[in-house]
């Protein structure tokens, strides 16, 4: 038998080549981003509108005195944006030096995987596509794309932030 394509509990011979995700729902596709780079996970709070910001940015919320940028995945990733409902949630992520709120339907899963589950990302994609994607991940019956935090701010694909 092969072995599963996640195993949650992470074996002692995987320990040093194991990799934790935590993955999400945005619409009906699933992704998944390094768990070292989430802060927290909350409920969704209603943003504040910047003037000028980009389509992608909701706006801001107050995180315990500081100010949040709340980044619509849906909209940043070029699908419809969210209508945000209490259901949605926001995780705060730790983009280079920047926290960052990313707006996304639910919290699936955290997933401990080996680096040769990932799978490269098609060579179909477009550029701006590949620029988002890392890498894609079969598990079970579901595709998981992980995403590429550095290219989620800025307005163009390439920003690192």
């Amino acid at each position: 038998m092969t072995e599963p394509a996640v195993n949650l509990a992470r074996r002692k011979d995987d320990a040093g080549r194991a990799r934790e995700l935590i993955a999400f729902r945005v619409g009906a596709q699933e992704f998944c981003v390094d768990i070292m780079s989430v802060r927290e996970i909350r409920g969704w709070t209603p943003a504040t509108a910047l003037p000028h910001a980009p389509g992608f940015v909701r706006g801001v919320v107050n995180l315990r005195g500081a100010v949040l940028p709340i980044v619509d995945l849906a909209a940043r990733l070029g699908f419809p944006p969210a209508e945000p409902t209490p259901r949605h949630v926001i995780i705060v992520a730790q983009i280079g030096r920047q926290l960052v709120g990313l707006l996304v339907d639910a919290v699936s899963d955290i997933l401990s995987v080996r680096e040769e589950q990932l799978q490269p990302t098609p060579d179909v994609a477009s550029e701006a596509a590949r620029s988002f994607v890392r890498g894609v991940l079969a598990v079970e019956r579901r595709m998981i794309s992980r995403i590429a935090l550095d290219h989620v701010l800025g307005a163009d694909a390439g920003a690192p932030a």
